[in-house]
This record gives C-alpha cells, structure tokens and sequence, in this order.
C-alpha cells in the first residue's frame, strides 16, 4: 500500500492510440502489454516507476475511452473513476482523432480538477495537422506534445510530466512544519495493542520520528504506560506531544496544560485532509439523533478485530456519547460511495495509506451535499471532551 502515498498518474486515450507504448516508454521497459488488437487494456492497472525530475510515481493504465461495446461501457466507467485519484493525467491522441471522447475525458479532467497534458502519439507516421492543433489547444488552453513511442526520447514526456503535475504532489510535505523548532523535545506516545503491527510500527508514527528528526529535534518515543514515569523523572520538558488517539484519556490527565498535545491522527488530518471541514464538521457529533447513519471512510483494507478503531471502537463511543441509536457504514480503500445523501455525518481515518488527492475527493461529495465530516483523532478528542485543547496548535 505505500505505493499510494505516490504521485497518481493516469494515462488516457482511445483504443490502439499507444496509451500502452507510452507507459513503456516511460519505464524503459514492457511492462503494458502492446498490441495491434483494439481492447487489449481491460480494467485499469497500476504500475510503480520513478520518473526523473518527479521521483517515485504511480502510472495507470486505462481502457479505452472509445469502447463502446457492452462490457466497454463498463471500462470506460473505471477508467473515468480513476480521476477521483490522480494527481495528472496524459491524454494520449493519435491521427486526426479528436471528438467527443476526448471532450468528455477533458471535461472530467477540469471538473476533478486534473491537471494534463495532451499527447499526439505515431507522429512519426502522421503528424497532427496545424488546423486541427490550433483548435485543439485554444479550445481547451493548453498544448499539444508531437511524441513518436518509436523514436523519440522519454525525456520530452518526462519534462512535460514535470510541468504539469502539481509540486505539492512529489514534494515531501512536513507533518509538524511551523509547530516545531530546532532543539524541541517532541514527545511521541505509541500504545502497542492488538491492532499494532507485529515487529513494526504504523507509518504515521514512523513518519513523526523522521519528521521530528528533519526539525533538528529531540525525538521521545514511549508507550503511554511509561508517560508518567517521564514527566515525574524531571525529564526535558517537552514543546509537544503526539499520543495515538485511542489513549487521549489517559494521556490528557498527565500532560500539563501547559504543554500541547495532538495525535498522530490529527496531523496527519492536517498533512493530507480536509482539515478546515473536519474541524467544522466534528461538533456535529453532539446533533445526532435516533437513526442517523454515519458513513466510516477508511483509507485501507485490514484483517478487522475486535478492537479495530474504526469498525467497534469508535462507532461504541459514539452510541455511548451521543445515547442515540446510531447506523454505521463502513467503506475501505477506494470503493465508490452510493447515495450520500443519506448520511447523517462522514468520518474519515487518519489517511495514512491514501494521497490528500484520494482524501479530498472521497470527502468533497460529503461537502458538496452540506454533510458534516470528521476525522477519526479529531472525532474521539470531541468525545472525550478534550478538542479545544488537540487543535488548538493548528488554529490562527
């Protein structure tokens, strides 16, 4: 899954334009298949390479947008759910073609807001005619790369790639940058419970220390059994401490006041969600009523258990909390979200396994229908009465 955390690139097209060509062109190797058979990309497929100038990326390889058999319609609507995790996307032409296809996967483009890039593939068999470019780029604000798969370097699609593409989408973004300065002590509270991973810790925590570590800081890390011990010993005083969100409680009563306090669910809310729309939408939890449904998004896909935050504990402490007879959906990964209106309330995890681009698209339907959205850290600090005090180190 750390895959995800990559750029998202999708690689769109008609049947037999080269949209595979392109791919391997890109990599330097045959890793899509070619062929002079229309169809032969079926569902959409995910290919990790890194790209010069970019880093590490994730390309995806799409149908065709021209299928118009009955299980292409199918296809094509794969193909155009994957806009809802791209970060940039490569419209690949060829000949004189250009029509209604294009113009729709253009329109979704602008509408995701999708930066791209039109490439005219097998130029060296027919060059796009000026006319038509003319149309092509003032009709649509943008420019048309001439690009023979064949012959031409990867370079050309590398440089294009590298203009297009967002820089917040490859640049290594901070989790605690403004929060910390050289020579903090940051504090990282790690329960190891059922849902810790054996020998391992989870990449928000893992993420932390390194951040910590980049700020030229003192990294503290413990399990919360050993916090007291900590402060009682006469330790450096810490500038923050970051706790797993499931061990607020405790947590809470013996940090001073003085000290800030966050979870690793909340920063991470920050770093990739819709952060301002959680802190709105989180006091929501106390307007509950009788038979509301809230929808659980996960970023993952994970054996479930018991003590799983998302499946039992949370939905436990908001029936508790709230007295109410609460319905809960549950939706991991990237599966589509069916009728939202008939939710209550959307809460999101912490999105470790997800980019902010697959984040903010999944929430974005819950606030374009006016749904209030939470965050998993900022949802439990709300119940256990301590969300003033977890957000006030990000607020104005």
């Amino acid at each position: 899954m750390a895959k995800d955390l990559k750029p998202h690139i999708g690689i769109f097209g008609r049947m037999n334009n080269g949209k595979s060509s392109i791919i391997n062109k890109l990599t330097g190797q045959p890793m899509a298949i070619v062929s002079e058979q229309a169809g032969t990309t079926t569902d959409p497929v995910k290919k990790s390479i890194e790209i010069f100038g970019i880093g590490p990326v994730v390309l995806i390889d799409t149908a065709g947008i021209d299928d118009v058999s009955a299980l292409g319609k199918q296809r094509v609507e794969k193909t155009y759910q994957v806009l809802k995790e791209i970060d940039c996307a490569i419209l690949v032409i060829a000949g004189e073609e250009f029509g209604v296809a294009e113009c729709n996967i253009i329109e979704q483009f602008k509408k995701h807001e999708v930066p791209f890039i039109i490439v005219h593939n097998k130029s060296d068999i027919y060059s796009l005619p000026i006319k038509k470019r003319t149309i092509i780029e003032k009709g649509f604000d943008t420019t048309v790369l001439e690009f023979s798969a064949l012959k031409d370097d990867a370079k050309i699609l590398q440089v294009a790639l590298k203009k297009a593409i967002p820089e917040s989408a490859f640049k290594k973004a901070s989790l605690l940058g403004g929060l910390i300065k050289p020579g903090d002590v940051v504090v990282l509270v790690t329960p190891i419970d059922d849902e810790a991973p054996e020998g391992r810790m989870i990449l928000p925590q893992v993420m932390a220390i390194r951040d910590v570590l980049d700020h030229d800081c003192i990294c503290v890390v413990l399990k919360e059994t050993a916090l007291q011990q900590y402060f009682d010993s006469n330790m450096p005083r810490p500038a923050l401490v970051v706790t797993d969100s499931q061990a607020f409680k405790i947590v809470n009563e013996i940090v001073p006041n003085d000290v800030m306090l966050t979870s690793f669910s909340i920063i991470m809310a920050r770093l990739r969600g819709d952060f301002e729309n959680y802190l709105k939408g989180t006091p929501h939890l106390s307007k509950l009523k009788n038979g509301d449904k809230i929808l659980m998004l996960e970023s993952c896909t994970h054996e479930i258990s018991c003590g799983d935050i998302g499946r039992v504990k949370l939905p436990n402490l908001i029936r508790k909390f709230t007295g109410k007879n609460i319905d809960f959906t549950y939706l991991s990964g990237l599966t589509p979200i069916l009728n939202i209106k008939q939710y209550a309330m959307a809460i999101q995890c912490g999105g470790c396994m997800a980019t902010r681009k697959q984040l903010i698209n999944r929430t974005n339907m819950a606030v374009e229908n006016g749904i209030p959205i939470s965050n998993y850290g900022m949802a439990i600090a709300y119940m256990n009465g301590i969300f003033e005090r977890v957000t006030k180190i990000f607020r104005p």
